[in-house]
């Protein structure tokens, strides 16, 4: 139901994020590490803005589905979200360095070619990290490689 924020060396507890899902499937850091996002089983992506709140900046619910895995691209301005419903959704996402500046967050595409299985669809995605390449695995078996 949260995401907590340690400082290691401090041994301390920073901050609670409040995602407002009721179970959490995946999470991932944005490159520059200012923004999070968090993937849940309830369909929902939460983008958090560190410098802003403990609240999500942006919910999104694109997908039918649970969302099992959210991964930004170190290299490119994007991310994916994969989900049972047998699609892995791409957005851009533009993170500005003026703080004044929110993050732009624009739906891209929606890749499909899984099975779903057992009522399983996408199970991991994975961005290649210098090409503009996704890859994913399936409940079906396959891994696949977008480009």
């Amino acid at each position: 139901r949260y995401v907590r924020i340690y400082n290691l060396m401090q041994q301390a507890l920073v901050k609670t994020l409040q995602p407002g899902v009721k179970w959490i499937s995946s999470i991932d850091v944005h490159p520059q590490g200012d923004n999070v996002i968090v993937g849940s089983y309830d369909k929902k992506l939460s983008w958090f803005d560190l410098d802003l709140s403990v609240k999500p900046y942006r919910s999104i619910r694109y997908h039918s589905q649970a969302i099992r895995q959210v991964q930004f691209s170190r290299k490119f301005p994007l991310f994916a979200t994969a989900s049972d419903d047998g699609s892995i959704q791409v957005y851009h996402s533009m993170v500005y360095q003026d703080l004044n500046q929110n993050p732009l967050i624009v739906p891209l595409k929606i890749l499909r070619g899984h099975e779903i299985r057992n009522s399983l669809g996408v199970l991991d995605c994975l961005f290649h990290p210098i090409q503009p390449w996704l890859l994913s695995s399936g409940a079906d078996g396959t891994i696949r490689l977008w480009t």
